[in-house]
């Protein structure tokens, strides 16, 4: 039958009821006229960089069912949907994290809560996506110039952004990636890395890509594939191209979680008669995974991989074929390195004492005096830290400042102020010009703590760090014994200040500076060489939550 600007035709099609609108059977029609008075909803939560293509199939599924469903897909950053789902709001008939190790960071983050983590069906990854270097397309001939890989990145020779991995999936893979390409033998490479890596962290991984731009030498950000062409897709007027490590990369394996208990807890009264075709959530959740694994143009478009990593992408910036990559990955592991960057990136407010007494003058074995040994060593350092760390800079030797064993050169503040910076550059240049005088140890370390004390930032860790080449040798001063008693009672739980002692050379009391580290539940180290007090400083900051039983 003919009808002017539509055509309509009744038809029945098994046990149902159709509505042929428009040259095509329209289900909605019919499951409604087949007894289903309202829809069945499903809640999906995803990770945003996935949730626009799963839309994208749930508005086709909901359209093409005949069940009546009405499917949402809530997108949310998967950081963020571990923690809500920890503290027991599980309020989702399924979870789609970019990667399994957010389901690991759920269940620790439960358990540390005295939660019981939410019941989870865990089923194969719906999509991958290989983590991958971007850069700015304008950069990228001058980037190839030299191989792209994580062991230049790991030597500081790549200079490289990364998103916080306490919030990327992408950024922590990196970080795993990087720890398989540093020493098993020294773990200081690798710490070192993250703590250059966590010199600035962007606001957001968008953010990151963004700056890459305005970056004056070629510089990468890690990430993954999918977010490159996300980025590229919402036509930036700088686009980005994806550079494939050349040393192997990982990859994100996307899981589909069922949450069974919300599925149950939602499921609808018995049917009535007239309604006993309808299915119940769980088999209408098992149907939209379904429809998600057929569906690959959806996700391909996105710029998504298969789940075995194959396929191939039509897209800017994008090499077409998969880069071979590693999909599973060590949960375990990953949840150590955060953990780790945890540490490394505590925002520090920190005074540095440093001995100026006449021995630094003397040579180490490379020739070179103690002083510029340790002046090497300072420049590096400072060069590893966060604009947000705080750092003030005291020198000491006996009889230093009138009656006072320690010279206050710059008070503690930030590193982000570059006048603050400048000053304390200076100061570190001058050294050699102040050195004189015996090791006044023990008032100095007293003084310090309680300057510390005074002004106490409850948001950052507040130390000392202490820098000496010998043992105290102020007759006048005050004694170890009453030092440790004094330290002692200043203790407050609440108020820690570690004192963190680095001693080099032949001539350092560390019993004593085991001692002092002790009782104020620091650290003691020696630099057996002087040059090695930049590996020991890498220690003194990546063991601050062990202490004092590192290991």
């Amino acid at each position: 039958m003919s009808i002017i600007g539509a055509v309509a035709v009744v038809a029945l099609v098994g046990s149902g009821v159709y509505l042929w609108v428009g040259g095509h059977l329209n289900p909605l029609f019919a499951s409604a006229d087949g007894g289903c008075s309202e829809p069945q909803e499903l809640v999906v939560v995803a990770d945003p960089t996935i949730a626009p293509a799963l839309a994208e199939i749930a508005t086709d599924f909901d359209a093409a069912s005949g069940d009546c469903v009405a499917t949402e897909i809530t997108a949310q950053d998967s950081a963020d949907t571990a923690a809500v789902f920890a503290s027991g709001n599980a309020a989702a008939d399924a979870w789609v994290p970019e990667s399994s190790v957010w389901l690991d960071r759920m269940n620790a983050t439960a358990t540390s809560l005295g939660q019981t983590a939410p019941e989870v069906e865990v089923r194969d990854g719906i999509a991958s996506s290989p983590v991958v270097f971007a850069a700015a397309a304008t950069k990228a001939t001058e980037l190839a110039s030299e191989p792209v890989s994580w062991t230049r990145v790991l030597g500081g020779a790549l200079p490289t952004i990364l998103p916080d991995p306490e919030a990327s999936a992408a950024s922590l893979a990196g970080l795993y990636a990087l720890r398989g390409h540093s020493s098993p033998d020294d773990p200081r490479q690798f710490a070192g890395a993250m703590i250059a890596l966590g010199k600035s962290i962007p606001a957001s991984t968008t953010a990151a890509l963004g700056a890459l731009g305005a970056s004056d030498a070629p510089t990468i950000v890690i990430t993954s594939e999918a977010q490159v062409a996300a980025y590229n897709d919402e036509e930036q007027s700088e686009p980005l191209v994806a550079a494939y490590p050349t040393d192997g990369t990982v990859a994100l394996d996307y899981p589909f979680l069922a949450l069974p208990e919300a599925a149950s807890s939602k499921q609808t009264a018995t049917p009535e008669p007239e309604a006993e075709g309808v299915k119940t959530r769980v088999e209408l959740l098992a149907d939209f995974e379904a429809a998600i694994r057929d569906d690959t143009e959806a996700l391909t478009a996105a710029g998504f991989r298969a789940p075995d990593g194959s396929g191939t992408l039509d897209l800017a910036g994008i090499s077409a074929e998969a880069p071979a990559a590693e999909a599973v990955l060590d949960g375990a592991a990953q949840l150590e390195i955060l953990r780790a960057w945890g540490v490394l990136t505590l925002r520090s407010r920190m005074l540095a004492v440093i001995d100026v007494s006449g021995s630094m003058e003397e040579p180490a074995e490379n020739g070179l005096r103690r002083i510029d040994i340790f002046q090497q060593a300072a420049v590096g350092a400072m060069q590893k830290f966060s604009g947000e760390v705080e750092l003030g800079v005291w020198v000491f030797s006996t009889a230093r400042n009138g009656e006072l064993d320690y010279e206050d050169l710059a008070p503690i503040a930030p590193l982000a102020d570059t006048a603050h910076t400048q000053q304390i550059a200076g100061i570190i240049q001058s050294l050699p010009e102040r050195l004189g005088g015996a090791t006044g140890l023990y008032d100095s370390t007293l003084a310090a703590v309680k300057r510390v004390r005074e002004s106490y930032d409850p948001e950052k860790v507040n130390s000392v760090l202490l820098i000496t080449d010998g043992r105290n040798e102020d007759e006048n001063g005050i004694a170890l014994d009453a030092l440790l008693a004094e330290l002692k009672k200043m203790d407050d739980p609440a108020k820690p200040v570690p004192v963190i002692m680095i001693g080099f050379g032949p001539d350092t009391d560390l019993a004593a500076m085991q001692q002092i580290a002790q009782v104020t539940k620091g650290a003691a180290y020696s630099a057996s060489k002087p040059e090695d007090l930049g590996i020991v400083l890498v220690d003194a900051l990546s063991q601050r939550t062990c202490r004092p039983n590192c290991g």
